[in-house]
């Protein structure tokens, strides 16, 4: 009769090792995908929370900043597109901010001399990128393909957010977002009823 051999102690604690490996990088891959990115939210965006949806029948009379009644309902729709997307408030004034920058919050029917084909709120390009002629002129659909480009960005939340509109708008100018940042907050705010964003 053989004798039950002994594991090797040795080779117990490598497996054992390479198994705690394996949990970490699951887990911290989970809260990567969870948080939207590597690394802590921006400065802007440390005070994020969940997002805020708004009811398109009872918008502030305006304006807001200087934001009409039209513009307002287009910042409703971004806004509720984040919000059935499942992203926070950060993402939701980027959303406002970058169709503020692109369009002043307008849907447009015409485009500009970089991109005499672009679009919509969003000023999105007729590359297959972003959906249909009616998908680009449409608020909801529009802000969507937005929301779901931005979450492609590498450490979105973790960007100053004229970096993370830029990076996911691919416009010249990574900096061209920044002035509408304290705009889009005070119109997401407004929109909610309460602060999103602060200290």
């Amino acid at each position: 009769m053989q004798p039950t051999p002994v594991p090797d102690r040795g080779r117990l604690v490598a497996v054992a090792a390479v198994v705690l490996a394996v949990l970490v990088v699951l887990g911290t891959l989970l809260v990567t995908r969870q948080t939207g990115g590597e690394g802590p939210p921006s400065a802007e965006c440390a005070s994020a929370g969940p997002a805020v949806r708004v009811d398109p029948a009872a918008l502030p009379a305006g304006p807001v900043a200087g934001w009409g009644p039209e513009q307002l309902a287009n910042a409703a729709a971004i806004v509720n597109a984040g919000a059935d997307l499942g992203l926070d408030t950060c993402a939701q004034v980027i959303g406002v901010m970058t169709a503020m920058g692109e369009s002043s919050l307008r849907v447009l029917d015409r485009g500009d001399a970089a991109g005499p084909d672009s679009r919509g709120l969003f000023q999105q390009r007729d590359n297959g990128a972003w959906g249909s002629y009616a998908d680009r002129m449409d608020p909801t659909t529009s802000a969507t393909n937005f929301f779901r480009a931005l979450r492609e960005v590498p450490g979105w939340r973790s960007l100053e957010p004229t970096i993370a509109a830029h990076r996911t708008q691919r416009n010249a100018d990574p900096y061209h977002y920044e002035r509408w940042w304290d705009d889009a907050v005070e119109v997401v705010s407004a929109l909610a009823g309460r602060p999103v964003l602060g200290p």
